[in-house]
């Protein structure tokens, strides 16, 4: 799990770089339960909200840089 404190640290490059690889994470995660392998589907709701978390921070540092 991500916290928003680490994520607000990193630059845009980062961030987007980390939403990429949550994405790609969490698309594992759904093939294992599409294939009944996932044991923890707790896991599904925990990276579905990092991904908001770090798309959050990400715009809100785009509107920042936008001013």
């Amino acid at each position: 799990m991500s916290k928003a404190s680490d994520l607000r640290q990193k630059d845009v490059a980062a961030l987007e770089t980390e939403v990429k690889d949550l994405q790609r994470a969490h698309f594992g995660l759904r093939m294992q339960k599409a294939t009944q392998q996932l044991n923890n589907t707790a896991s599904l709701r925990v990276t579905r909200r990092d991904i908001a978390r770090a798309k959050t921070i990400l715009a809100q540092k785009r509107a920042e840089t936008a001013k």
